[in-house]
């Protein structure tokens, strides 16, 4: 028999925190916790390089910091509920998950990530009362990964997913802050690896069904974030995070905000000297999608 109250048949609401409006189905949030969290600028908020529990984070080609990865757990989900990473790399969403008492599934496609991932929980969690335990990591490729997954029961989808190829190429970064460190300079040989794919309409398209079909096991209404970076690959730029946005339209994902992640600490490489204008992009975009279906 459930332990939950009922009402006249029916569950009954638990109490809300202390200060936050019982009216809020979102989060566990104050108002004046809310508004800062609302702001469409973020400064990217790291442990930095040479702390010890960065160590493990850093052996990820792409990583992204769990610490920003948790203002986003706590905002579009409350203690208790399931978040989901389909590309879960080294962990952060799920370490992110676990300090803030939310049960994570992550999928990962590279073993040696998943492997990185179950270590890092073990070593970095250290909160006794984390849901370190709650966490679920799942050995796989998303596209078969992802159908498997019950019906509506996640509450919030977070992820970084692969940037296409970008990652093949060994610019002045990859050889200074990769390669020097004896650090991965991409993903992985898996030919079922996106960042594999060499076409970049393939690599979107195959990327808008993986996404798009989160949206099944997302109950309604409920949001997706993804966190992504435009690019600039020979002489093009393409604006990954517009044609993201668009391509997972059909699936019935609506756009609802864009928050910019200004990366300050990133370091500037002479790009395109002296001959033609190439960014330092130091910046990623999260876009914030709902579930309308």
């Amino acid at each position: 028999m459930s332990d939950t109250a009922t009402k006249n048949g029916q569950p009954e609401a638990e109490a809300a925190p202390k200060g936050v409006d019982p009216r809020n189905c979102l989060n566990e949030l104050t108002a004046t916790e809310w508004i800062p969290e609302t702001v469409s600028v973020w400064t990217q908020r790291g442990l930095g390089a040479g702390h010890p529990d960065a160590q493990i984070e850093r052996q990820h080609p792409a990583p992204f910091s769990f610490t920003d990865v948790s203002r986003l757990v706590k905002f579009f989900s409350k203690s208790g509920e399931t978040v989901l990473d389909p590309f879960v790399g080294v962990g952060s969403t799920l370490k992110a998950c676990a300090l803030e008492g939310r049960r994570g599934i992550g999928i990962e496609l590279n073993p040696k990530y998943v492997d990185l991932t179950q270590k890092r929980l073990r070593d970095e969690v250290r909160d006794m009362f984390s849901t370190a335990a709650d966490q679920q990591i799942l050995l796989g490729d998303a596209r078969s990964v992802v159908p498997s997954l019950q019906a509506d029961s996640v509450d919030f989808v977070v992820t970084s997913p692969p940037y296409w190829s970008i990652l093949h190429k060994e610019d002045h970064k990859a050889n200074q802050e990769r390669k020097a460190n004896q650090l991965d300079t991409r993903y992985g040989d898996n030919p079922a690896d996106l960042g594999n794919i060499a076409d970049y309409g393939v690599f979107m398209r195959d990327l808008a069904a993986i996404l798009g079909g989160c949206a099944r096991c997302l109950k309604r209404k409920r949001y997706m974030a993804v966190i992504v970076s435009d690019f600039r690959h020979k002489s093009k730029f393409y604006m990954f995070h517009a044609d993201l946005a668009h391509a997972l339209e059909p699936f019935g994902f609506e756009m609802k905000g864009l928050k910019v992640l200004y990366q300050r600490h990133k370091k500037i490489f002479p790009y395109g000297y002296p001959f033609s204008y190439v960014p330092n992009i130091h910046h990623q975009y999260i876009l914030i999608l709902q579930n309308i279906k």
